[in-house]
């Protein structure tokens, strides 16, 4: 057995999403685990796991393009916090005296990894924008080389990447891996149907998209994101409720949303079209969107105008064939990999430690 400490992003919710699938099953096997995390991940997961507040770095938006400076502003004020977090944490670390780091893109476990020389294994899908083989969108080859220099500024010595990708693709180095999204146990049980509607998850941004959906008369569009419980014409407007989403997704005949990994991947596991609306500014949902369109799974759409909505509606039955072949997982192989890594006091997990020094 291990004693692990487990580091994750509290930005959004798809880190907590794949942490909590990688804790069950490292703590079925006997790990002892400790994790670490901030905002919505800690919200997320401190009711049913060991888990740590710490202070930790945010992407500041407006009108669905990332703000450089309010970020930097945002993320300065922090600093007192972020202290008071290394502290605590180097305490944890002195005390648990952990064999392995596991991290999900959450920088302070990540450097004290290195500092205490513990083995350094990530799990997330930043690293195939790091050790992944992939075409860049035209236009954004800049963002590309500042996205890569961000993600190894936040986890800059990973012993094992393992990455997940909803595209395969090969890796430039020998310890890295690729797997399929983890999708949530909860999304996982759903009954796939294909109902009348095309289900909407927009954020601040979207409002001009509005009048372009009701210009599709015939369509019904269900709309969550605005917190709001009304009709208007052929928009149904819905309150926030995870049960709800989870099952008009289930049924959706397409969906329309932000380019979130998370969002896609469990639109893509129940086989529903995507058109992906990636927000400005932030290369990895540029790279979701670009790879959703070469897939054939769905369309990406900087200009989601009426032409744009009525090509993705149009072509809904051409993805839904060409998502036949879409290679799912309910993340068995990814688990079973950390598995063997984290085995017999992360033994593995070593010894690829051991091959780069």
């Amino acid at each position: 057995m291990a004693r692990i400490i487990y580091g994750f992003s509290g930005e959004g919710s798809g880190h907590a999403t794949r942490t909590r699938e990688m804790v069950n099953y490292l703590s079925g096997l006997g790990h002892e685990l400790r994790l670490a995390s901030y905002d919505r991940g800690y919200a997320a997961l401190k009711d049913d796991f060991d888990v740590m507040e710490i202070e930790g770095l945010s992407i500041a938006s407006a009108d669905n393009r990332v703000s450089v400076f309010n970020t930097i502003r945002e993320n300065l004020k922090r600093l007192p916090a972020e202290a008071s977090s290394l502290r605590k944490m180097k305490s944890l670390f002195n005390d648990f005296k952990p064999d392995a780091v596991i991290c999900d893109f959450e920088p302070l476990t990540a450097y004290l990894a290195a500092h205490f020389d513990v083995p350094l294994i990530t799990v997330d899908n930043q690293h195939r924008m790091r050790y992944v083989d992939h075409e860049v969108p035209p236009g954004h080859e800049m963002n590309a080389k500042l996205t890569r220099h961000i993600v190894e500024a936040m986890v800059p010595w990973p012993n094992v990447s393992l990455i997940t990708a909803f595209v395969p693709g090969e890796t430039s180095n020998d310890h890295s891996f690729i797997f399929p999204p983890i999708v949530s146990e909860r999304i996982r049980r759903l009954t796939r149907s294909e109902g009348e509607h095309t289900l909407l998850y927009l954020t601040s941004g979207f409002d001009s998209l509005l009048p372009v959906l009701k210009s599709f008369s015939r369509e019904k569009f269900f709309i969550y994101g605005y917190d709001r419980d009304e009709t208007d014409e052929n928009l149904r407007f819905l309150p926030k409720s995870q049960k709800g989403f989870a099952d008009h997704l289930a049924s959706a005949s397409a969906v329309i949303a932000t380019a979130g990994f998370t969002l896609i991947s469990e639109a893509l596991f129940l086989r529903k079209p995507y058109m992906a609306l990636p927000m400005d500014g932030q290369f990895e949902q540029e790279l979701n969107a670009w790879q959703l369109t070469n897939s054939g799974y769905g369309m990406g759409c900087e200009s989601p105008n009426e032409d744009a909505v009525g090509h993705f509606l149009y072509r809904r039955a051409e993805y839904r064939q060409q998502l036949q072949s879409y290679s799912e997982d309910d993340g068995t192989m990814i688990k079973e990999y950390l598995g063997q890594l984290v085995a017999d006091g992360a033994a593995m997990a070593r010894q690829f430690k051991n091959q780069q020094h």
